[in-house]
Order: structure tokens, then C-alpha cells, then sequence
């Protein structure tokens, strides 16, 4: 007995063309089977997916959102940090350009008495606890290294603070410090400390020097400072007496007139009076003094160039 056989007819819509495919039964049972079996598998090899692998894949779709959130954080944190070392590269330019003293008045200023140098250094350049101070760590990821950088940053801009407060201290005392002479073109007639008075011939404590001048040369200020008086003071005649901070003061006497008031900020070199011979004086001469906390000291010890 002929088993029985079937045609498939397959057309192309486009040419026309016809195709016939002509099966026995059995194979085209056996063809369907195969196909649903596939089919079965793959289904249930996705159920299998699903139950125990999609867990993990969403798992790591987490971590990698995560991790793409760090990364940024990161990228933010060392864009922070190159910022704030720039900042301190440019602030130590800054205070190396500042620390920069003319060495006659670095001289000078060494000569200052020490308690006057401790009030403008401010004591210690750096606190021992801070020195000692250790940065915090946390080990093993770029979070722990960003962590300590940030601490070391944090010890160096307190340091540099630090260092910042002393040298604009020294700055101020460099400024406060009476290194100019008062007058340009002068004679010096008499020196600090024991000598004969000019009227009496008697021994005396000379408090300043006193520099000759033609009448009307202009005075000089010695250092920044306030106008602390401007007026007729006995022996002094017509006198200034400057301040200038850190305990130090300046007195100018004999003078014929003044070109500054009471109150008034001046600067070093600016003209403050003219040369007299008011008070108790023989001739035209600037009577010159440099005090500390009120005791006169040797002007010569700062004063700085020629006269």
C-alpha cells in the first residue's frame, strides 16, 4: 500500500513564481514535532534565566549605576583638589614675593629689642598639634587616597596660614621700623647718650642726635606711623612725636614748622616739618630721637644708607 504524500506549494508574490514541495506524512509529523520541541526548550530555558540568573544581571546593572555615580563623585573631588593646590602654589609665590626685605632692613630690624620682634611674629610659626596632626586614611579604594589628600591640603593651607601671619607681621614691623634718615644732606653735631650740655658745659644724657641743617630743610617721617602730637613741648621747641606701632615711637624737635596734624597717617619719607631752632637750641639743627615703649635708644643702630 502507497503511503500517502503531500504538496506543499510555496509562491513568490513578487514574480509569480510557483515551488512545490511534496512530503510523506511521516516526515512532516516528525518536522513538527522537532519544531515544538525546540520550542518548548527555549521556553523553558528562559523560565531558567529568569529564576536564577536575571537576579545577578540586575545586581550588576545596580553596581554599574553605582559605580558610574562614583566615578563622577571622584571626578569631581580631584577637579576640587587641583584647584585647591593651585590656590596654594599661588598663595607660597605670593608670600616668597612678600618675605622679600631689603638686607639693610632686615639688619635693622634684628637689631630691634626683642620684646617689640615677638609682637610682630606673632609667637610660633606653627602649633604643635598641628604639626603632629596625622591625616585620616581609609585604605583600599580612591575614596580612602582622595580622603587623605584632602587631609594633607587641610594641614598644608594651616600652615600656610600660619606662615602667611608671619611674614605680614614682619611686613608691618619692616614698615614700622625707623631706618630712614630724617634729613638728606646733613651734619651730625651731636650723638646719643653722655655729653656736655651747650649751654652749661655740664654733663648730660643726650636722648636723640642732632643732625645740622640750613633753616626750612624739609623732615622726613622714618617709618609708616600716626601723628601722635604737633605742638610747642619746652626744651623741644615745636615737636612731633610719631607712632608706629609695636612700641615704637619717633620725636622730632627744634622744628620751625610742620606740614602734618595730629591724628594724620603718614609714610615713610613723607615731609612732616621743617628744620628750626625753636626750643632750646643754639642754631638750625634737627634734634632726632628713637623710643621703645617710652625709653629713648641710639638712632644710629637703625638708621640705614647715608645721610
Amino acid at each position: 500500500m502507497a503511503l500517502a504524500r503531500y504538496t506543499i506549494l510555496i509562491a513568490n508574490r513578487k514574480t509569480g513564481a510557483v515551488r512545490r514541495l511534496t512530503m510523506a506524512r511521516v516526515p512532516i509529523i516528525l518536522t513538527c514535532v522537532a519544531l515544538l520541541t525546540m520550542a518548548g526548550f527555549v521556553g523553558l530555558l528562559s523560565m531558567g534565566m529568569t529564576r536564577s540568573d536575571l537576579a545577578e544581571l540586575d545586581g550588576l546593572k545596580v553596581a554599574n549605576e553605582n559605580l558610574k555615580l562614583e566615578n563622577e563623585s571622584y571626578r569631581a573631588a580631584a577637579g576640587e583638589l587641583a584647584s585647591q593646590i593651585s590656590s596654594l602654589q599661588m598663595a607660597m609665590r605670593q608670600l616668597a614675593e612678600q618675605a622679600q626685605l631689603d638686607p639693610a632692613t632686615l639688619e635693622a630690624m634684628e637689631k630691634l629689642p626683642a620684646m617689640v620682634k615677638s609682637q610682630a611674629m606673632g609667637g610660633s610659626a606653627v602649633p604643635a598639634d598641628l604639626i603632629a596632626k596625622k591625616p585620616t586614611t581609609t585604605t583600599g579604594h580612591a575614596a580612602g587616597t582622595l580622603g587623605v589628600l584632602r587631609d594633607l591640603l587641610g594641614v598644608l593651607e594651616d600652615r600656610l596660614a600660619s606662615v602667611r601671619t608671619r611674614v605680614e607681621g614682619q611686613q608691618a614691623l619692616a614698615r614700622a621700623t625707623p631706618t630712614l634718615w630724617p634729613m638728606l644732606g646733613v651734619w651730625y653735631t651731636s650723638g646719643f647718650g653722655a655729653r656736655k650740655d651747650p649751654f652749661t658745659g655740664q654733663q648730660e644724657y643726650h636722648t636723640g642726635i642732632d643732625l645740622a641743617a640750613d633753616k626750612g630743610t624739609p623732615i622726613r617721617a622714618t617709618a609708616d606711623g600716626t601723628v601722635e602730637s604737633v605742638g610747642y613741648n619746652g626744651n623741644y621747641g615745636n615737636s612731633i612725636l610719631m607712632t608706629h606701632g609695636f612700641g615704637i615711637s619717633t620725636r622730632f624737635g627744634h622744628m620751625s614748622r610742620f606740614a602734618v596734624a595730629a591724628g594724620q597717617r603718614v609714610k615713610r619719607g613723607d615731609v612732616i616739618g621743617f628744620v628750626g631752632a625753636t626750643g632750646r637750641a643754639t642754631s638750625p639743627h634737627l634734634h632726632y630721637e628713637i623710643l621703645f615703649n617710652g625709653t629713648p635708644t641710639n638712632p644710629l643702630r637703625l638708621l640705614v644708607g647715608s645721610r
